[in-house]
């Protein structure tokens, strides 16, 4: 019997229609069935509330694995001539429905361009027929683009450390966090790391909220021996490292509820810090656990309640007296940066006091 080229997934008040729906996206596991591109879509559609609690009115890159997540399989950087079978979509695809609203982003090279802004739980279903597995929203609003509401504090293990290292540094940001009179929301990464978000109040740019990110991860770092902010890996060590970056303008991290492209489709999924606590094994959390889940109700439910302020982390900033960090490679050289190259292959003679690079 041939197989069904398009099935329909009911996505609230919609709808969808999903080509190839029988399509392998996730082969079988020892713990797992196979998951299939209709299966993905029917899982979005399950976790409305949510994902898009995680999404409305955010500009969001899609991660798009069309080809299923199977061995070897890379997901690309962009890089010109680069063989990828999976890649960022930053602009809204070709084909989009009628009801998928968009808004325009720019990077920090100037350009611009418009991505998709999730409104309705049938946005995101729509993407997984496009092959999308995860979300990377913006902190921002599509009303005001320029302006963060979420603090993103990610935590990141290095090699030589585990995902019980990273449960227990978040422990300890829990406690910074609430000494600053700040409430965070935290989540499995979906793989080895865990995120901490904080809503804030819309009053700063960019580059405000980096810094603020970079004090917390300073001061964290002196409450634990195990955490690091050293931008260059060579430095870091077997520690946890605070990846203050992901602050920066178009840079995201998987939202909640987005699917990760690993065996066993496993979530990047919200959860209470006490349950963090106990948690041994995240890859716990899939596709076909994390739905039930939310018959209880999201633990984070309440994320929008309240927004803080900044002030508390610019002031660890300006205190730490350390001043600037590096940006991503992909940045323009940014006013206070020390040089972008690797510690181990900086000739001092080579460099000026204030980080630029002599002529040869």
């Amino acid at each position: 019997m041939a197989k069904p080229t398009a099935a329909e997934v009911i996505a609230g008040d919609r709808a969808v229609r999903v080509s190839s729906p029988e399509r392998v996206i996730y082969p079988a596991t020892e713990t797992t069935a196979e998951v299939t591109k209709v299966m993905v879509a029917k899982y979005f559609a399950s976790v409305d509330d949510g994902l898009m609690r995680a999404l409305r009115g955010r500009p969001t890159a899609l991660e798009r694995w069309t080809k299923g997540v199977l061995p070897g399989m890379k997901l690309g950087t962009g890089r010109p001539g680069e063989q990828a079978d999976a890649f960022y979509q930053k602009r809204v695809p070709t084909g989009a429905p009628d009801y998928l609203q968009s808004c325009e982003i720019t990077f920090p090279s100037g350009r611009t361009a418009r991505e998709v802004c999730p409104t309705e739980i049938a946005v995101p279903v729509w993407c997984a027929h496009m092959g999308t597995l995860t979300f990377h929203p913006w902190p921002v609003r599509c009303a005001d683009v320029d302006r963060p509401d979420e603090l993103r504090i990610d935590l990141d293990p290095q090699p030589g450390t585990t995902f019980g290292d990273a449960v227990r540094v978040a422990g300890v940001a829990r406690e910074l966090l609430s000494d600053l009179g700040i409430r965070g929301f935290v989540k499995t990464s979906g793989n080895r790391g865990v995120h901490i978000f904080v809503r804030i109040r819309p009053d700063w740019e960019f580059l405000d909220v980096r810094h603020a990110a970079i004090g917390f991860g300073r001061a964290l770092e002196a409450r634990d021996s195990g955490v690091t902010t050293a931008w260059w890996k060579e430095e870091r060590g077997a520690r946890i490292f605070v990846d203050f970056n992901q602050n920066c303008r178009d840079r995201t991290i998987a939202s909640a509820y987005s699917l990760r492209p690993l065996p066993g489709a496993p979530v990047s999924t919200p959860v209470t810090w006490e349950e963090l606590a106990g948690l041994r094994d995240p890859s716990a959390f899939n596709l076909f656990t994390v739905p039930e889940r939310l018959v209880d109700g999201d633990p984070w439910a309440a994320i929008d309640d309240e927004a803080f302020s900044i002030e508390p982390l610019l002031r660890l900033y300006e205190e730490s007296g350390l001043g600037e960090m590096p940006f991503p490679p992909d940045y323009p050289k940014m006013p206070g940066e020390p040089p972008r190259v690797q510690p181990s292959k900086k000739v001092a003679a080579h460099w000026d006091a204030d980080g630029n690079r002599l002529a040869d």
